[in-house]
């Protein structure tokens, strides 16, 4: 698996498209399903946060917050475009990420986005994670209903995973 860094020096043009769809709406939107303790997949919203270094997402105290602690797996999905069909999905691993210092990091990266609104969220009940990547699918469309869809699927290497 890769961090987005390593994806953005790897595949520019897909970390490009990816973070601009996952970031449609100024903030970060996206669906973040996990893998429930009886193997079914459970799917909530979140904000992700795009930083230089990585994808991260603060997670509440939750079902899903225990999926992520027991089976790191997860799959990503950007929320719908107004216009058109474009989408980008990653699946990966997700990490705990733990030192005030990286912690601050993200807190200011999420409050600095434009789309931003409404009062400050209180991040000191949230789990931070980092979500490592090890495939991304990044699909392009000529708007609602385009029969031929183009899609781009990419995997981290072989060594990184």
């Amino acid at each position: 698996m890769v961090t987005w860094w390593e994806l953005r020096s790897l595949q520019p043009e897909l970390a490009s498209a990816g973070q601009s769809l996952l970031c449609l709406f100024g903030i970060g939107l996206g669906f973040l399903s996990t893998v429930r303790r009886d193997g079914g997949p459970r799917l909530h919203p979140v904000c992700p946060i795009i930083t230089e270094s990585g994808l991260y997402a603060f997670i509440i105290p939750s079902p899903k917050l225990q999926d992520l602690l027991r089976d790191g797996r997860y799959a990503l999905h950007s929320y719908p475009c107004p216009d058109n069909e474009d989408a980008f999905y990653v699946t990966g691993a997700a990490s705990l990420v733990e030192g005030a210092g990286a912690r601050q990091a993200v807190i200011e990266s999420f409050l600095s986005q434009t789309g931003r609104q409404g009062p400050t969220p209180d991040f000191t009940d949230q789990t931070l994670v980092e979500l490592h990547i090890d495939t991304c699918l990044l699909t392009h469309t000529t708007g609602h209903g385009d029969p031929e869809a183009h899609h781009t699927v990419w995997k981290a290497p072989a060594e990184a995973r």
